[in-house]
């Protein structure tokens, strides 16, 4: 859904939606809403007590989240879904370095290891796969396109990286803060900094994505599923992340990606060549020794 919202074209003048900092407030809206649902609907807990050093906390990686996702949205207009996807295997290298840089938490050998190999063989294996012919004609608009855009990507994975450790740091010091209260609160914080930057009245970009919206109707059902299932799987995501930490929540993330690549490939009939097959094995054996 994040690929179509942020590539489609849509209408008769084939126009995109390019309004990423309105999709992510949409996607807060809704994801604080989801955390607040699950906590008093499933839960059936208490909201968090909050005060005036847990907000600084939740606005402080509030803040950082929603400087982090307009450069992959941005990044998806300059390189392809896959090629986004090779540049987020390297997702738990930056975890790990922004948590040693901003809080100088250590990790056991083997978890080195671990985003070692995972990182390596997800990058290999997608890397080893079978080049298609290249126009020579557009090559050299391709190649400068998707540089600027891994650059974006690089940009998106250090500031992910400051918010991982940041809330690793939060549940460490505050072990009242549950993955669903980090949702619902950091969500909401996000929700309340794009408001203030939209209503900017030197920003047009509300008014701009609401002209959109009212002119190209098909937007609107194509981001609100995009925020719906966003949401949902947050719920999953924030519980790993209280849970097991930022580190683990990427491996089993990275891991994800790449037995969905590799299911696609099965399923397909494509058949890996032995680099691809010695990837596989360095991904499994990362799994293993964690």
């Amino acid at each position: 859904m994040q690929e179509r919202v942020t590539s489609a074209k849509y209408g008769a003048d084939h126009k995109q939606f390019n309004f990423t900092i309105v999709l992510n407030l949409i996607q807060a809206m809704m994801a604080s809403l989801i955390g607040y649902v699950y906590i008093r609907g499933v839960q059936r807990k208490p909201m968090l007590k909050m005060n005036g050093h847990r907000w600084k906390r939740f606005f402080q990686v509030a803040l950082l989240s929603s400087s982090a996702s307009p450069f992959g949205y941005m990044a998806l207009r300059y390189i392809n879904y896959p090629t986004m996807t090779l540049a987020k295997t390297c997702k738990m290298v930056p975890v790990v370095f922004m948590n040693k840089l901003l809080y100088r938490r250590h990790y056991p050998a083997y978890k080195y290891a671990v985003v070692a190999m995972v990182t390596a063989g997800v990058s290999a294996f997608m890397l080893f796969k079978t080049s298609s012919k290249r126009d020579g004609a557009g090559t050299a608009e391709v190649v400068e396109n998707s540089l600027y855009g891994l650059f974006l990507v690089l940009i998106n994975l250090t500031i992910d990286g400051a918010v991982n450790s940041t809330q690793d740091q939060v549940f460490a010091e505050d072990p009242e803060i549950t993955g669903q209260h980090m949702m619902c609160m950091m969500n909401l914080c996000s929700t309340v900094l794009m408001t203030a930057w939209l209503l900017n009245p030197f920003n047009p970009e509300l008014v701009s994505a609401l002209r959109f919206l009212r002119t190209h109707p098909r937007a609107m059902a194509d981001i609100g599923m995009f925020a719906v299932c966003g949401s949902l799987g947050q719920c999953f995501v924030f519980y790993t992340l209280a849970k097991f930490g930022s580190l683990t929540l990427t491996t089993v993330t990275v891991t994800r990606k790449f037995l969905t690549i590799l299911i696609s490939v099965f399923y397909n009939g494509h058949p890996l060549n032995s680099r691809q097959w010695s990837a596989t094995g360095v991904v499994f054996s990362g799994i293993a020794l964690d």
